[in-house]
């Protein structure tokens, strides 16, 4: 979502006719799009903000902008704190940038009120074949250790005609893989606005699927609430809707899952998981996992193990708990796991997730796969990198440009990539 928002921002400040420097200390406006789901972010962020404010002593008409999750947490203390920014936004007041840049006095300013969708931005999309198109925006929920609510709002979502119309307009344009955002994007169809037609997210999915052209189909990110059967026989029976699901766990134990407020158990996860494989037996499945949620056990966390092993996720994001300001795990102070142990369930995890990633990623090796090719390979320019539809990376050899889908057979596989090789003849046929 943070990339898409700044995608728009890159295409909101190049209509104004900005141009992007190759150098922070060459640039006449320095513009920080943030996010705060986690201390570290904060951290590293107020570090940059104050090279920033070097750069601004030495030439005071350079205007310093922050946008985002961060300047929303702390709108009310942002310039006290930071005298030297000049301008200030929430995530939902992206478009006010535009305004401010073009008044007559570049006087501090800050915008934080909850529009909605804040209207049609252009975007400098970062390749030309793939795109994000976000549905809605906000989120209803109130899991106890998360900031988002409260700076993104309450879910508001777009009518499903405007998204079919972005999604075909982008098709045209050549894009060939689209990825529907959401904080909940599974929820879509509960919270559109006055007049608009109602609609679900799997009917969201069947009406993309029917665009001519467009190739895939992602999106992030589900709860597990809100994953239900008509979405998952999507996945089966729509051509382009990618068989990878990212259906975030965030503990394996139902207690701390309740004390979490995730409105899902253990049961109730591994009964989805169980759905999605009946229909789906070759979906590749990543995960979240929070590790150390204050009260945690040593008995809370082999029952995230247990979970990891018995599903076998292709993949997962794994994290430290962080605090956030105003929210309600923040209060536990008590109940918080030292770091130490922390970081020692956190290695273990990591093993669990890493072996069971590459037993399942085995199951590719020596299978011919459509690759969408993204560019040269990050590990020898002389490869070429691309993904499945299962959403792991490919590096292989061959000749093909970025934006094109060619088949490559995998000769080997780790818990991260996939290795293979394009043969002349299959480039030939596509």
């Amino acid at each position: 979502m943070n990339e898409h928002d700044s995608e728009r921002m890159k295409g909101m400040l190049e209509s104004l006719g900005y141009t992007e420097t190759a150098e922070q200390q060459d640039a006449g406006l320095i513009l920080f799009n943030t996010c705060s789901i986690r201390e570290k972010a904060d951290s590293r962020f107020i570090s940059y903000l104050q090279l920033a404010a070097s750069y601004k002593r030495r030439d005071p008409e350079i205007v310093i902008g922050v946008g985002g999750c961060w300047a929303q947490s702390v709108k009310e203390d942002v310039f006290r704190r930071f005298p030297f920014v000049d301008v200030a936004f929430g995530p939902g007041q992206v478009h006010k940038l535009a305004e401010f840049l073009t008044s007559e006095s570049l006087t501090a300013q800050g915008f934080f009120e909850f529009e909605g969708f804040t209207g049609h931005l252009p975007e400098k999309r970062a390749r030309s074949f793939q795109s994000w198109v976000q549905i809605s925006v906000g989120c209803n929920m109130k899991c106890s250790y998360c900031i988002v609510p409260s700076t993104r709002g309450r879910q508001v979502d777009r009518p499903l005609d405007e998204l079919v119309a972005e999604v075909r307009a982008q098709v045209a344009e050549g894009v060939r893989e689209v990825t529907l955002l959401g904080q909940n994007v599974n929820a879509y169809g509960r919270e559109m606005r006055a007049g608009a037609g109602r609609g679900s997210f799997a009917q969201l999915l069947h009406e993309l699927d029917a665009i001519d052209g467009l190739d895939r189909i992602r999106y992030t990110s589900p709860h597990p609430q809100d994953m239900k059967e008509d979405v998952v026989l999507a996945h089966a029976e729509l051509d382009s809707v990618c068989p990878h699901m990212h259906l975030p766990l965030q503990s394996g134990s139902s207690r701390i899952l309740k004390a979490m407020r995730r409105t899902y158990n253990r049961e109730r996860f591994l009964d989805r998981v169980a759905l999605i494989r009946e229909h789906n037996p070759d979906i590749a499945l990543t995960t979240d996992v929070i590790v150390g949620f204050p009260g945690e056990t040593e008995e809370d966390f082999a029952e995230t193990l247990e979970v990891c092993e018995a599903v076998g996720f292709d993949g997962a994001f794994t994290f430290i708990y962080s605090p956030r300001r105003e929210t309600e795990a923040a209060e536990l102070v008590a109940d918080f796991v030292g770091h130490e142990v922390s970081v020692e369930r956190m290695d273990r995890l990591v093993e669990v997730i890493q072996r069971r990633a590459g037993e399942q990623a085995r199951r590719f090796v020596g299978r011919t796969l459509d690759v969408l090719v993204e560019g040269s390979s990050r590990t020898d320019a002389a490869r070429l990198r691309g993904r499945i539809g299962h959403g792991k990376v490919v590096n292989f050899s061959g000749l093909a440009e970025p934006g094109e889908i060619v088949p490559v057979a995998i000769t080997s596989a780790t818990s991260q990539t996939l290795a293979g090789e394009m043969s002349l003849l299959a480039r030939a046929l596509t």
